[in-house]
């Protein structure tokens, strides 16, 4: 994961940089030796601001259901 606007080691020791670090590994994908580890994704999960289509895909894998609610964006239901 490039990171060229933060320096990797010092986010690395606060606990809003590990999010951050994860977002950003989960959103541009890592590096090719990096490895999303799986414990942090549920560990952080209802701190991590992720895309949408992203955020629903990796709920499906990990839980197997939807755990957030998928916005619609229609005003009214016709039949």
């Amino acid at each position: 994961m490039l990171l060229w606007d933060y320096d990797k080691k010092t986010l690395q020791k606060s606990k809003a940089g590990k999010i951050l670090l994860l977002e950003r590994m989960i959103n541009y994908g890592p590096d090719k030796d990096e490895k999303i580890r799986l414990s942090e994704v549920k560990k952080y999960w209802d701190k991590l601001e992720l895309f949408p289509t992203r955020k629903h895909l990796l709920e499906l894998l990990i839980w197997g259901r939807y755990k957030s609610s998928l916005k619609n964006n229609k005003l009214f239901w016709l039949k």
